[in-house]
């Protein structure tokens, strides 16, 4: 039977730099239940967030590269972010609105 009692939590450590505050978290040695009461936890939405993203170069025909252009004008939209959505679908993934 679990104990009626309030669970100690332990103080947030803090952390100098994000890859430190990453790599405590995701060690499997700490527990986020010892640090957070996840019962309190409650939903919260962050409509402004972007999904981070990384630069790439990618060779393309000229000629594909001109109709993608093409069918992107038509569509009034930028061809980088038909391009995404292209890819998005094609993976399988719900596509991200881009930030113009």
């Amino acid at each position: 039977m679990k104990s009626s009692a309030k669970k100690h939590m332990l103080p947030t450590p803090k952390f100098v730099s994000e890859s430190e505050e990453r790599a405590f978290w995701e060690d499997k040695q700490n527990d986020s239940t010892q640090y957070v009461d996840w019962t309190k936890a409650s939903l919260v939405r962050l409509p402004y967030l972007q999904p981070s993203t990384k630069t790439i170069s990618l060779r393309l025909p000229e000629s594909l590269l001109d109709d993608i252009r093409v069918q992107a004008n038509r569509l009034d939209v930028p061809y980088q972010s038909l391009m995404k959505l292209w890819l998005a679908e094609k993976a399988g993934k719900r596509a991200f609105r881009s930030s113009k």
